[in-house]
């Protein structure tokens, strides 16, 4: 990529996309300690706040391919704006709004958005672009440890400003944080054209149908189903569990959250080095197969600060490290023209899980009064991606060349 602006470098596009990532991924793993609040503020059950987060997944999911597709055609810059007002937005609204269908509709939608445009899908078309083949995949296993780092950065900045000026504040003060920071750091991202991006001219439609008529890439969007549903589920409902199961001091649930962030920085950092020497197919599935057991060592374990301290940083260093792998093979598969838009496509399958993830926790709490069903789940599907994304091929695809 001929970069005309001497700000777009490797290191600059890492910093700027690091800055973006930390908030926009810390402030949404946070959304677990609104819950009981908002909740009990509002005379709500589990249910409607796990609905909100759910559509606010699903709608993440649903604007990423087109804000892929914006930021592949009109530069990540313009995205990474639209998604800070977004999402700023989306803050204040759960905040202010009462009524549960609005609120869940405005959660949604602002707040879904808003993480679209700066998250992940957004961002990791340009970060494909400028880090040369060799050092793909450790760059997108930098990306992956900055918004890890932001989980760990947040989870005690949000419980504290909860703590300090009560949940409705702490969401305005984190909107108003978000503008600041993210506004000038997208225009650390300001591309020129990337239609001479290497590989064939293709249009987006071409490109879809191509990726989704392969198999390895169904493979890749099956196993990011099952990543969602397991990461969205314990991120909001863990806080709610261990207070089911009689450990109520928030600081528990607060440091278990910040460790997964923690230890998740080696692992989407390793995952990305590791990812540049080894087959990618075969990390990914030792991450699926791993997080199958490590869940249920925790359910079998007795409970107490240390098994969920241990739990934490067990699943910390497999949270993430998905995202690098992933996007490596795509961009290694696919190419980087596309990127971002490709990347959204499998990250709306992700979302997909994530919705029925922490709606079904909600859900079955509801009526049963307990999460062991959906932890169940969560163990079966986690055998079932590590045995779906063995047979995937990482070969560049051979396309005929136009005349």
């Amino acid at each position: 990529m001929r970069a005309n602006d001497r700000t777009l470098t490797l290191k600059n596009v890492l910093l700027a996309t690091g800055v973006v990532l930390t908030l926009a991924m810390g402030v949404r793993h946070g959304f677990g300690f609104w819950l009981q609040p908002i909740s009990q503020a509002n005379g709500w059950t589990r249910e409607t706040y796990s609905l909100a987060q759910a559509m606010q997944n699903l709608m993440w999911g649903a604007f990423g391919p087109f804000a892929g597709m914006a930021a592949d055609r009109f530069g990540t810059m313009r995205v990474v704006l639209v998604g800070a007002v977004c999402y700023a937005a989306g803050l204040a609204w759960m905040a202010l709004v009462t009524q549960p269908a609005l609120f869940v509709l405005g959660t949604g939608v602002l707040v879904g958005l808003g993480l679209a445009c700066t998250a992940f899908g957004a961002v990791s078309g340009i970060i494909g672009r400028v880090a040369p083949p060799e050092k793909r995949s450790w760059a997108f296993g930098i990306s992956g440890a900055a918004s890890s780092f932001g989980q760990f950065m947040m989870m005690p900045i949000e419980q504290q400003l909860i703590s300090a000026v009560g949940w409705q504040n702490a969401f305005y003060i984190l909107g108003a944080l978000i503008l600041l920071l993210m506004v000038p750091m997208a225009f650390y991202l300001r591309e020129p054209s990337v239609e001479h991006a290497h590989g064939p001219q293709q249009s987006v439609r071409e490109a879809a149908s191509e990726a989704l008529g392969n198999r390895s890439f169904l493979f890749l969007v099956a196993g990011y189903f099952v990543c969602g549903f397991q990461v969205v589920f314990i991120g909001v409902h863990l806080p709610a569990y261990l207070k089911d199961q009689g450990i109520g001091n928030p600081s528990v649930a607060v440091l278990a959250l910040a460790l997964i962030g923690l230890f998740n920085i080696f692992g989407s950092y390793y995952a990305g080095k590791l990812g540049g020497r080894f087959p990618k197919r075969y990390l990914l599935s030792a991450i699926y197969f791993s997080r199958a057991v490590v869940i249920s060592l925790f359910l079998l374990a007795p409970l107490m600060p240390l098994t969920v301290y241990l739990f934490a940083a067990a699943m910390g260093v497999l949270w993430l490290s998905t995202v690098p792998l992933t996007n490596g093979i795509i961009a290694g598969v696919f190419g980087v023209k596309h990127m971002s838009m490709l990347a959204g496509i499998v990250f709306f399958s992700h979302q997909l899980g994530s919705f029925l993830g922490v709606w079904l926790g909600g859900y079955l709490y509801t009526t049963t009064g307990s999460y062991n069903i959906v932890w169940g789940i969560a163990i079966a599907l986690g055998v079932m991606s590590g045995l779906i994304n063995l047979p995937i091929n990482e070969r560049p695809l051979v396309r005929a060349q136009a005349a």
